[in-house]
């Protein structure tokens, strides 16, 4: 199923390389944060699964494979259109077809109705303010007990030269999808801290490394029943 809106699409020229480039960026470090919480320990055959900003959407295709019901959301359409091409080369059959949504995230109107939300270096396109908007309705989704899953850039670990080599490579990120996508510039957000401020539990938090230096985190968080 695909419902469709009409809207400028912002990643029109950077959206058929997003794929390359994170692997140009980072290696396998990257999918590696993406799939990290997707795992039997989280989530079961038959679970709902919310993918926000699903992007190419390798991370949703493994839920899928484990037998999860999953919807993948996007705003754009060139992102969707390659979710489906890489769909079609793997060609795989699963338990439950992918829901496919081209809608705003908060045109999504199903409060509790997902296991697991999941938001994938989605949030950072935001400026703090949207995106602690974007987390609280991402949050609403999710069932009650529910778990809320973002991965993304951190700087929380490491020395001081640590920390300000990551800041730098996160503004060399930041500043290309300013410039290609028009997304907000803005510092690392500290997620566990906004998702705390909603009410969630923070479980798990595991960290993904590039250059012997902690550049990723997938963090883990429930929803209170």
């Amino acid at each position: 199923m695909q419902e469709a809106v009409a809207t400028k699409d912002k990643y029109k020229v950077i959206g058929p390389v997003y794929d390359l480039l994170s692997t140009l960026y980072s290696g396998r470090s990257i999918h590696n944060c993406k799939v990290a919480m997707l795992n039997p320990q989280h989530l079961q055959p038959g679970d709902r699964i919310l993918f926000a900003g699903v992007g190419h959407g390798k991370d949703a295709i493994h839920a899928a494979e484990l037998g999860a019901q999953v919807t993948v959301v996007d705003l754009s359409e060139t992102m969707l259109r390659k979710f489906q091409e890489q769909l079609d080369r793997e060609n795989k059959q699963f338990r439950y077809p992918i829901r496919k949504l081209h809608l705003d995230i908060f045109k999504v109107d199903e409060a509790e109705q997902y296991d697991m939300v999941v938001a994938n270096f989605f949030l950072n396109v935001f400026s703090e303010n949207m995106m602690k908007d974007v987390l609280r309705h991402l949050t609403s989704l999710a069932k009650p007990g529910g778990r809320i899953v973002v991965g993304d850039f951190t700087d929380t670990t490491g020395n001081l030269l640590s920390r300000l080599a990551k800041k730098a490579y996160w503004y060399v990120a930041v500043t290309l999808f300013w410039a290609m996508a028009k997304n907000a510039f803005h510092k690392i957000y500290n997620y566990p801290q906004y998702m705390e401020e909603l009410g969630l539990t923070i479980e798990e938090r595991k960290y993904f490394k590039l250059l012997n230096m902690d550049c990723y985190w997938s963090v883990l968080g429930r929803k209170p029943n």
